[in-house]
């Protein structure tokens, strides 16, 4: 594990001033660097730890802001904000691309060694900057939506992993397959974990904000999606020794 710094960092994007977290290793070398989509919500410390685990394995982690700095505790004003922009991959990939060129803009950051992962609307997000052909060497989300336009999947330039719980109401077994049908045709290096018995946002622990149905924390799974997120980004955007 190594030492490591942080700092916020402020750029617009959709209209808004956004507020990312970017997390340092140590030293001054260039690092391979990833990218961190928040679900939609907003940036919260949960993503912010994340940036920070990623920085003590060695890699430079930016996590992207989606809200203009808010964090939505009802979740009415939380879909209010993210329906609309989940059905306009043209505003996603704005909103990726801000904070894309912010981590490229970073001194650490190897230009050609950048992976992005997501979670919920995060998910979403980087999951389009893959079909509008940006060049990265891994996209991972957890309980994101996952289909896209047809035939833009054929833009997709890297590996594909998306974890997702069985009993997640917001993607159900035929999302499920439309998504593996849509990365087959294009392709695509691709997989899909399916963690039994798991709700949507399994993976984030209970915060103070109304509970809605189909949506519920799952300790186990969530442990075993960020071991499967370290696997992932160790096969695809390895740190050099």
């Amino acid at each position: 594990m190594t030492t490591i710094t942080t700092r916020k960092i402020e750029y617009p994007a959709d209209g808004l001033t956004m507020v990312g977290h970017l997390a340092l290793p140590t030293g001054v070398d260039r690092r391979p660097a990833v990218l961190i989509g928040p679900e939609g919500p907003g940036l919260n410390d949960f993503q912010r730890r994340r940036a920070d685990a990623l920085a003590e394995l060695g890699y430079v982690a930016l996590a992207f802001d989606i809200n203009g700095g808010r964090w939505f505790t009802d979740p009415e004003e939380m879909l209010a904000r993210v329906t609309p922009l989940l059905t306009d991959p043209d505003r996603m990939r704005g909103i990726g691309h801000a904070a894309l060129d912010v981590l490229r803009a970073e001194t650490r950051t190897d230009p050609e060694q950048i992976a992005a992962i997501g979670y919920g609307t995060g998910g979403a997000i980087v999951l389009e900057l893959g079909r509008d052909g940006v060049d990265l060497r891994a996209i991972g989300t957890v309980n994101a939506l996952l289909t896209g336009r047809p035939g833009e999947a054929a833009r997709i330039r890297c590996p594909v992993w998306a974890g997702v719980g069985s009993e997640d109401p917001i993607m159900p077994p035929a999302q499920r397959d439309a998504f593996a049908a849509e990365m087959q045709a294009a392709g695509v290096d691709w997989r899909l974990t399916v963690y039994g018995g798991a709700l949507h946002a399994f993976h984030h622990p209970p915060v103070d904000q109304k509970v809605v149905p189909g949506v519920g924390y799952h300790p186990q799974h969530a442990h075993r999606a960020w071991q499967d997120i370290i696997g992932f980004l160790a096969e695809c955007l390895p740190i050099a020794e």
